[in-house]
């Protein structure tokens, strides 16, 4: 079994990926930005022995390299803190580029002092204006423009651990998620459009539909999956699409939701394209299916149902 940190921890994809990782045996410690409850100091946690979270921002070297120091070697790091979303990359840009580029950065020099195996958490964002199934070769073969700060800084990213894996020879697995969602992602309003129409729909808030929009919504415990077996199949240089099947547009989204939660329709406004924001994302997941026993087990439907189910409780919503 692997010794892995995963970056990010309390995240929504972080905290299910820690779980899955932890089933399989694996001895597994989180960072995050959260101080860890009835925490009195690295050394006190550390005496106890059961020392497996810490805060620490990526962004500040300090911060990483010690966690290294005192909590390490890793085998592995799945390197899934960043700031997420693409009005959080306008709203708070300054810390998309702090946390997702400064932040990956300290992550790769580490990596080429210490050899650990990496897993790069990227988007789907980088596919930017692309029209077409989006395969993983797609960068090698037409220019991309991609159309945000959020999405500009993980293509940043991805050139970051290429130009590593070049000079220095780190080992390093690239995967890029699709419209992730599910029970655990609680609701803030940079979250998936999933995610942010259930809470909506839930608390009687108005939405805009966006026409013409095209996503593939990806069920957040069948993403997790995926990524808890790369460990397992470590091929060193691949890039991942991790997606679902379930190609959709936004319209067809909001009005599952509003049949599942009953939620009054005059809520909804809807309106043309939004700016700068790719229209559609049709996703290949084939190599991850392949490779990575990536399997899809909850359609929309379904899934839609589920999360909101999910948001009620946690919620407490009657």
């Amino acid at each position: 079994m692997a010794k892995i940190l995963i970056t990010g921890s309390k995240g929504v994809v972080g905290s299910w990926l820690e779980k899955m990782l932890k089933d399989k045996g694996h001895e597994v410690f989180g960072i995050d930005l959260y101080h860890a409850v009835g925490e009195k100091g690295w050394e006190h946690e550390m005496s106890r022995g059961d020392w497996h979270y810490a805060r620490c921002d990526i962004g500040n070297f300090r911060q990483i390299e010690r966690i290294f120091r005192l909590a390490g070697p890793f085998d592995y790091v799945y390197n899934a803190a960043a700031e997420f979303g693409r009005w959080n990359g306008e709203d708070y840009y300054e810390k998309v580029w702090q946390s997702n580029a400064i932040g990956t950065k300290n992550i790769i020099k580490l990596q080429e002092q210490l050899g650990f195996r990496l897993i790069h958490f990227s988007s789907s964002e980088v596919y930017g204006d692309y029209d077409d199934v989006m395969h993983e070769d797609v960068m090698n073969k037409v220019v991309i423009r991609q159309m945000n700060d959020y999405a500009m800084s993980k293509w940043v990213n991805e050139t970051q651990v290429r130009n590593s894996i070049i000079q220095h020879g780190t080992e390093t697995v690239v995967v890029r998620l699709f419209n992730t969602y599910g029970p655990g992602e609680w609701y803030h309003p940079y979250r998936s459009v999933n995610c942010k129409f259930c809470y909506h729909a839930l608390h009687k808030m108005p939405v805009v539909v966006y026409k013409g929009h095209y996503r593939t919504s990806t069920y957040l415990e069948d993403t997790c999956r995926t990524l808890s077996n790369i460990v397992d199949n470590f091929m060193p240089g691949e890039i991942y699409n991790i997606g679902g099947l379930e190609y959709h547009d936004i319209e067809t989204l909001v009005d599952t939701i509003w049949k599942v939660t009953g939620a009054d329709r005059k809520l909804i406004d809807y309106k043309e394209s939004e700016i700068l924001t790719t229209k559609s994302k049709k996703v290949d997941v084939q190599k991850a299916v392949d490779q990575l026993d990536h399997k899809l087990t909850v359609k929309l439907d379904d899934g839609v149902k589920a999360t909101i189910d999910w948001m009620k409780d946690y919620y407490k919503i009657k």
